[in-house]
């Protein structure tokens, strides 16, 4: 089969690229693949982050991609288009995650003079606005069949479009973050007690993720207890160091608030004892994929597809709410009960044995072929 793959690759940099890249690899060992990506991705002023591209300390995999998409210019959704057309490819590829892409993906999808298949992180994104719906619907509507990650976003494409063709397939494993570190090491290099508990924050910093419900929740916990916060805000830190100067541990918080490179990502999740996800919303999470590949067991909230993905598997506990209180007691009980995180990394382990690129890639050209133009 000949796949075109239209989503952010090399030089962009983030989830969605790593993602894609993956997706390339796994797709490329049975079939003619050939990456299509965007020549700008969103305009610099909209971008809350230092950088929508890799840097040269980066490290990341370069992809051979045709980056000829620019999501304001009609011309080039056009000229896409054209030149997948010109490809001849019997699928195409894509992913979605706000309805930002919806017009220039939408137009692509129904002039590429083949099926497509679209992968879907969200349906309606986190921090949601008034234009979400009718955009995602324009965008659904000119595609063929659907891949969610999550019961919710299943639940969230079935609202908008009932009759969509999809299945329901997990969010593969991340596994190019090489190998665990022995724990000291690992807080040796990132300047922490190797002596204390360690809660992991991982990811772009952002209002629905909850990093400042995780900071409330430390503030009552022992003394053996520290943070580990790694990641790249979006937006100002201001309100998260108000909190942090506010907490009689603040000491025990260590904030490393940049884009992390791949080969760093190692080391904050060697370091962690847990990891937790004190999310406001979700679908599902690409962090959780990365916690797998290190044997690292979660809190999650029960928000969107956490509790399905996550404490249904075994592979975490879920906090019934996303409160301080609650993350807390979540905490306390995970560390006063050592059988629950023996019972969590045995789930891990065998969640990575199901959740490989290869059977996600089948999956999906299995379903394609199911699928009429």
């Amino acid at each position: 089969m000949r796949i075109a793959l239209l989503s952010s690759f090399y030089p962009l940099r983030g989830g969605i690229s790593q993602f894609n890249a993956s997706m390339l690899e796994g797709l490329g060992k049975c079939h003619v693949v050939k990456a299509f990506s965007f020549s700008r991705q969103y305009p610099s002023i909209l971008f809350p982050g230092k950088t929508q591209y890799v840097t040269p300390d980066d490290e990341a995999m370069p992809v051979e991609a045709d980056a000829i998409l620019d999501t304001i210019n009609p011309f080039t959704w056009i000229k896409t288009a054209k030149a997948i057309r010109k490809w001849q490819p019997d699928l195409l590829v894509m992913k979605y995650w706000m309805s930002w892409f919806a017009p220039s993906l939408g137009y692509v999808a129904r002039h590429c003079g083949c099926k497509s298949v679209v992968v879907l992180d969200n349906v309606i994104p986190h921090e949601a606005h008034w234009f979400d719906k009718p955009l995602t619907k324009y965008f659904l509507k000119g595609c063929t069949g659907f891949i969610s990650m999550s019961e919710s976003v299943q639940n969230d494409l079935l609202s908008l479009r009932p009759d969509a063709p999809h299945i329901l397939k997990a969010h593969p494993l991340y596994s190019h973050f090489g190998e665990k570190l022995p724990r000291e090491e690992a807080c040796r290099m990132l300047g922490l007690d190797s002596a204390k508990k360690t809660l992991l924050f991982f990811g772009l910093i952002r209002e629905y993720k909850g990093l400042d419900i995780l900071l409330e929740a430390f503030r009552d916990l022992p003394e053996d207890y520290q943070i580990l916060v790694a990641g790249e805000p979006y937006g100002s830190f201001d309100k998260y160091q108000k909190i942090i100067n506010t907490l009689p541990g603040k000491d025990r918080v260590h904030v490393f608030p940049d884009y992390i490179r791949d080969s760093e990502v190692k080391r904050y999740f060697s370091a962690a004892d847990l990891a937790v996800l004190p999310y406001r919303s979700a679908t599902q999470s690409g962090i959780s994929s990365i916690a797998y590949h290190f044997d690292v067991p979660m809190v999650v909230t029960d928000v969107g597809g956490l509790k399905g993905t996550i404490g249904e598997r075994g592979t975490g506990i879920v906090a019934p709410v996303a409160e301080p209180s609650a993350i807390k007691a979540e905490i306390l009980r995970y560390f006063g009960d050592p059988s629950i995180g023996e019972k969590c990394r045995e789930a891990i382990g065998k969640e990575k044995e199901r959740l490989g690129w290869d059977a996600f890639c089948q999956a999906l050209t299995d379903f394609a072929l199911t699928l009429e133009k």
